[in-house]
């Protein structure tokens, strides 16, 4: 049986694509007007998104190099640690 690729399903495919495109220019404009660094929580708070829009968006954008772990830990909503996540010096122009 040989699978195909639908209308409806390439179109859903553009629309997740769109969203995280916009949810990562999100992410990247907070951190860069934050330039102390901010947690997801803290991301989130800010950008008044939730989390689980946001957060695969540091993966996403650690992975390109574009933010990075400023090795700082604040404690999150839940108590935890967390990431303090900052733009790359290269991102900043330095």
């Amino acid at each position: 049986m040989s699978r195909r690729k639908t209308d409806t399903s390439t179109a859903a495919y553009n629309g997740i694509v769109q969203a995280s495109e916009r949810l990562r220019a999100i992410v990247y404009r907070t951190l860069h007007a934050n330039p102390q660094g901010l947690t997801v929580d803290e991301t989130c708070t800010i950008a008044e998104y939730p989390r689980y829009s946001l957060q695969p968006r540091f993966t996403e954008l650690r992975d390109r190099r574009v933010i990075t772990d400023t090795g700082m830990r604040r404690r999150n909503v839940s108590g935890a640690k967390a990431i303090v996540w900052k733009i790359t010096d290269r991102e900043q122009g330095a």
